[in-house]
């Protein structure tokens, strides 16, 4: 990868759970599983996060770890004219604050924290279910698409902590869709 722009962001949670809890019919209730928000996660290049549903298995290998900015959260909430959603609840393993994730499918970036980084591939848009509408708020599914994030494999192992990050792309991002500024500042490297 050529990073050629660093991005100030913040990581608010990272998402661990040794299983599926959305599955079956939503009327019945979520699956009673364990989900940690964790201080720092431990990234293994090719498998995902250690402890997470995903990690090391054959179908998620290019999908391992799942990415969603909260200002979509917070928008989708505005819209639908409801109380901020708990970020948790969209089951993605790492919440951003400050950075715009549908430039970086196809694209090879880093996430610097805490003195760790890890390397990833942005594969695909991270697709809502219909549980949404009964986890968040009903018509969060419909919302959600085109703003649930993005799936990526993992290149390089590492750990990631929450708090203060620097998102390292070779996109320049663009303003968002309300037409302001997400990044508040973009540093361009040599």
């Amino acid at each position: 990868m050529t990073a050629t722009f660093a991005y100030p962001v913040e990581i608010l949670h990272l998402l661990v759970s040794p299983g599926h809890a959305y599955f079956g019919r939503a009327r019945d209730g979520a699956a009673d599983v364990p989900t940690s928000d964790l201080e720092q996660v431990e990234v293994v290049a090719g498998k995902g996060i250690v402890g997470d549903r995903s990690f090391g298995k054959a179908a998620h290998m290019d999908a391992a770890i799942t990415l969603m900015a909260v200002e979509a959260l917070e928008s989708i909430a505005a819209e639908l004219e409801t109380s901020p959603f708990d970020p948790l609840l969209a089951r993605r393993n790492v919440v951003l604050r400050g950075a715009q994730l549908a430039p970086l499918v196809g694209e090879e970036f880093t996430l610097e924290s805490g003195g760790g980084s890890v390397t990833l591939r942005g594969g695909r848009q991270a697709h809502p279910c219909a549980w949404m509408d009964r986890m968040l708020a009903p018509g969060a599914h419909a919302a959600m698409r085109g703003r649930g994030g993005i799936r990526c494999q993992p290149l390089t192992g590492g750990i990631l902590r929450r708090g203060p990050a620097t998102l390292l792309s070779p996109v320049p991002l663009e303003p968002d869709h309300a037409g302001t500024q997400a990044l508040l500042r973009k540093t361009r490297l040599p």
